[in-house]
């Protein structure tokens, strides 16, 4: 049986969702003996590559660059699963919806700026009006919620779909845990 391709993508969010799958720790061994990791911030990859079976996707959609980003990944996965509360329902990162990507700007850049307070016109990916969970923006195909999932919500639903199952974490997850 060949090895399924995974990816795992950050968006919008703090990184605990990928330190809880690093949380698998020995396990991780057992689902290589499965898996590439084709892409991911753990790997050097630069390009998304197509034909990806599974794709972890942390975080919530923030950015016109999320967006794009996460329509490529869609287009070019079979399974694609929101990981995390923020991926879920848009969590932390979506606090900014109740005042608006402007005044978040004026806040960081000018009223909190020490030197130089301006808004940055260059590198800096254009804020949507409003952030939100994955599922607004493509189909998704598994939620794993939590502030970080459980590590063991992770591998369960990853090794099931190794073996070519259907994943039920329902029992291994809640909102905020």
């Amino acid at each position: 049986m060949r090895k399924l391709k995974l990816a795992t993508v950050w968006l919008d969010g703090c990184s605990g969702c990928h330190m809880s799958l690093l949380d698998t720790d020995e396990r991780i061994v057992t689902l290589l003996q499965h898996v590439d990791i084709v892409y991911s911030p753990l790997v050097d990859a630069k390009v998304f590559p197509d034909d990806v079976d599974i794709a972890l996707i942390e975080g919530a959609v923030s950015t016109d660059e999320d967006v794009v980003k996460l329509k490529k990944v869609r287009s070019r996965t079979k399974i694609l699963i929101a990981l995390g509360d923020c991926a879920v329902t848009g969590n932390v990162p979506a606090m900014r919806n109740t005042c608006g990507a402007g005044p978040c700007l004026n806040r960081a850049y000018k009223e909190l700026a020490e030197l130089h307070p301006q808004i940055p016109s260059e590198s800096l990916p254009r804020l949507l009006d409003k952030v939100i969970p994955i599922h607004e923006t493509v189909a998704v195909d598994l939620h794993i919620p939590g502030c970080p999932p459980p590590a063991d919500a992770i591998f369960h639903a990853l090794y099931e779909l190794v073996l070519r199952k259907q994943p039920d974490v329902k029992h291994l997850t809640r909102f905020g845990r």
